[in-house]
């Protein structure tokens, strides 16, 4: 199998400690046995599930160090093992419980990057909200997967590249429709261009409406995740509109300003309160937009900017400053 993987220019990975098939030995002869087996196997990566009985991380990845062969380690422990700022023996974690194909959930799990946006996830260290959904209808969850619209699935994707998540898709391959139908989304490359940039921020919340709305998470997210949101004061409210920034230079920002609510709302950028715009250098700026998701350029404008979006819409846009007198 993974030759098959490897002949097509793909990379393999193995899921392990999950909770369909649990590791049920967490002796190091155990350990060393899987990690024996993902060598001899020739697996690329794998995942880490919070189910079975082999939690440890650290020994995990001490053990594949030790073969001498590059595997990629998914910490999928549902936000509970965390890094700290100078231990990460992984190179992506979840900073949340299990999503669902869900509006709420997408917002729920989206919430949970916050903690980490101020150099916990880092380049080797990455934080993630778990896979997307973009594409996925009728899932495990009943109910609680009703799929998202063109417009709902957009938003989740923006969303996940403003925050730096890797970008884990789950539809059915398979489906030549399916893909199709969210083509325009997962193949922006202006907006894969803002997850991939690195300037020292994984991206994180800036502005948040004062009128908020209650969310519903999941039975699978009220498990780890609301006890996680309580520890952080995150609660299960936000915004009815959120505004999220990466900054991508020190002139550079990209900026996903979110509608959360049922209704059409009129929101209002305004760019000195954009972290990557705050200092007194770019007080006498002017500011370049460029839309992300029409792949056009909106032109120059100062001070402020604002847009209408209909329920659960975004706007995305990467705005550099056009200094025309620095402040002294």
């Amino acid at each position: 199998m993974t030759d098959y993987a490897h002949n097509l220019g793909l990379t393999a990975g193995w899921y392990g400690n999950n909770c369909i098939c649990q590791d049920h030995c967490s002796t190091d002869e155990c350990y060393q046995e899987d990690v024996n087996a993902l060598v001899n196997f020739g697996f690329d990566s794998v995942k880490l599930d919070g189910c079975g009985a082999q939690l440890d991380l650290q020994k995990w990845s001490d053990l594949i160090d030790a073969t001498g062969k590059s595997i990629l380690i998914e910490n999928c422990h549902w936000g509970l093992d965390v890094p700290t700022e100078t231990w990460c023996p992984w190179n992506y974690f979840r900073t949340s419980g299990d999503i669902r194909a869900s509006y709420e959930a997408v917002l729920t799990n989206l919430m949970t990057t916050i903690p980490y946006s101020k150099g916990l996830s880092r380049p080797g260290c990455w934080g993630y909200p778990d896979m997307l959904e973009v594409g996925c209808d009728h899932g495990p969850g009943g109910e609680d997967d009703p799929g998202l619209s063109f417009v709902e699935a957009r938003t989740h994707f923006g969303a996940w590249c403003v925050v730096s998540s890797p970008l884990i898709l789950s539809h059915d391959t398979n489906d030549d429709a399916i893909t199709d139908s969210i083509w325009s989304i997962i193949t922006n490359t202006e907006a894969i261009e803002v997850n991939q940039a690195w300037a020292g921020d994984s991206g994180g919340l800036f502005a948040s409406s004062p009128t908020k709305i209650r969310l519903s998470p999941t039975p699978v997210q009220k498990k780890v995740q609301q006890q996680k949101l309580a520890e952080r004061n995150l609660g299960t409210e936000v915004g009815e509109w959120q505004q999220w920034s990466k900054k991508l230079s020190d002139n550079t920002a990209a900026v996903l300003v979110m509608n959360n609510s049922e209704k059409t709302l009129t929101i209002t950028i305004n760019f000195s309160s954009i972290p990557t715009f705050s200092s007194t250098t770019f007080t006498d700026s002017s500011f370049s937009l460029r839309d992300i998701w029409n792949h056009e350029d909106v032109g120059v404008v100062s001070d402020s900017y604002t847009v209408t979006l209909e329920s659960h819409d975004s706007a995305f846009f990467k705005i550099t400053s056009v200094v025309t007198n620095e402040a002294h």
